[in-house]
């Protein structure tokens, strides 16, 4: 199947990341589905694309945070675009730095959690049955790294946030060994950034989203989680790509 026959649904495509991955994926010749709740970010989003690919792109307002959102704009997006072959998930926010835990309320600690796991899970559940039995489709989750450590003072209660999505990858990767849809994750351990926007140890979101498309491509061995810590582990994956 060429990339032209294949549909990428892009979960968070209308921000930093998946931007990024949006780009990357429609300037190598894949048909993208993005959805977001607000439709200023689809329009931006419009306008990001390279002018030649936009045909491609097709946008919907929804919300895939909800049990029932997220089957509401399936059914929509199923008559849209007709089928998807593979679901890019790069859900969440970028930074979250409120201070101690102590200072916090349960409702940020919901929020957080929310944000970072529960959609995470409410979309996997709605649109991993549309690519699960397809031996050339992929599912790919993209996380932080911040589960893992404590990034610096106040960002607590990202770390649990972020700790909950790479704890639900790692469960989904054992619950469902064999499934014939290839199951992967990009855990990034840097911060993300657009061209005009970076800081030392920054990954560029353009070079990222290369590196997304480039696994997304190949449909790399199942299973498998690409860290990556700093530019030059971005530059590896597409390297790999063309070996």
């Amino acid at each position: 199947m060429s990339n032209s026959e294949r549909v990428v649904l892009a979960l968070g495509g209308a921000g930093t990341v998946g931007s990024g991955v949006v780009k990357a994926l429609l300037d190598k010749g894949f048909k993208v589905a993005v959805i977001s709740r607000e439709s200023s970010r689809l329009e931006r989003l419009q306008s990001f694309v390279s002018p030649s690919t936009k045909e491609n792109l097709t946008t919907l307002v929804g919300d895939v945070g909800s049990e029932g959102g997220a089957e509401t704009v399936k059914q929509a997006l199923l008559k849209t675009v007709g089928k998807v072959t593979d679901v890019v998930s790069s859900l969440g926010f970028s930074w979250w730095q409120g201070g101690p835990p102590h200072t916090q309320s349960l409702k940020d600690l919901h929020w957080v959690v929310e944000t970072l796991l529960f959609s995470t899970f409410v979309s996997w559940k709605a649109f991993f049955p549309l690519v699960r039995d397809d031996s050339n489709s992929t599912y790919t989750f993209i996380t932080g790294g911040a589960g893992e450590k404590l990034l610096m003072p106040g960002t607590g209660f990202l770390t649990v946030g972020a700790a909950s999505t790479l704890a639900f990858c790692k469960v989904l990767r054992e619950e469902y060994p064999e499934v014939p849809c290839k199951l992967n994750q990009v855990k990034i351990n840097a911060g993300v950034g657009t061209p005009g926007h970076m800081a030392p140890g920054f990954l560029n979101h353009l070079e990222l989203g290369e590196a997304v498309a480039a696994l997304v491509e190949r449909r790399s061995p199942s299973h498998s989680v690409v860290t990556v810590n700093c530019p030059a582990d971005l530059k590896t994956v597409c390297l790999e790509r063309s070996l």
